[in-house]
């Protein structure tokens, strides 16, 4: 076993024993979930009894979790870096777990536009909160008013814009794959929103 390899059958039991502790599950349960005896459960959290490939199968199961996500070894690429993108006072970083992600962060100073044609749909999810300031988002004919701290979700098959509200504002804002490719397609820049921008930062 190279030291490699005995790093992660070391996570992979550390991580079998901290999904049971935190279904508040004792040994017993878990090995009845399991169909395995408390004893065996024991030993392998412990390391005295090899991992087999049947027996992770049984325990990803029954801890609400895949083989893949049980056995994933530990990535040392933590800290991601944020594409800037200054020309629209943007910043966004991708999600790594799910690739279809983005988060962004933006800059307003501008009002939503009161043109409709400006406004966008397509389909997907948007999720935003402001950081700072008070931003102003327009679904449809409705108009919400959104202080520092407060958050929005909506359906983005719903005409949409958002902009800020008496000063500058900036918003931190969740992509799903389909929102995000709709942005792209009709900006070129996947940049999120409608309304004038500053640099972020």
């Amino acid at each position: 076993m190279t030291h490699d390899d005995g790093a992660l059958d070391s996570l992979v039991r550390k991580r079998i024993r901290a999904l049971r502790v935190a279904q508040g599950w004792s040994l017993e349960e878990l090995a009845t979930r399991a169909h395995l005896s408390q004893s065996s459960l024991s030993r392998i959290e412990n390391g005295q009894r090899r991992l087999a490939l049947d027996q992770l199968v049984t325990l990803a199961r029954a801890l609400d979790t895949t083989l893949d996500q049980l056995v994933e070894s530990a990535s040392d690429d933590v800290v991601i870096s944020p594409v800037i993108d200054g020309a629209h006072g943007l910043m966004r970083w991708p999600v790594k777990g799910d690739p279809g992600m983005s988060v962004t962060r933006q800059r307003m100073t501008e009002p939503p536009p009161d043109n409709p044609a400006r406004m966008r749909a397509h389909p997907g999810r948007e999720w935003l909160v402001v950081l700072s300031g008070t931003a102003t988002l327009v679904l449809g004919h409705l108009r919400f008013r959104i202080e520092t701290n407060q958050a929005a979700e909506f359906p983005t098959m719903m005409p949409h814009a958002i902009g800020a509200e008496g000063g500058p504002c900036e918003i931190m804002g969740i992509f799903d794959r389909d929102a995000r490719r709709g942005h792209q397609r009709d900006t070129g820049e996947g940049d999120g929103h409608d309304g004038a921008r500053a640099p972020a930062g």
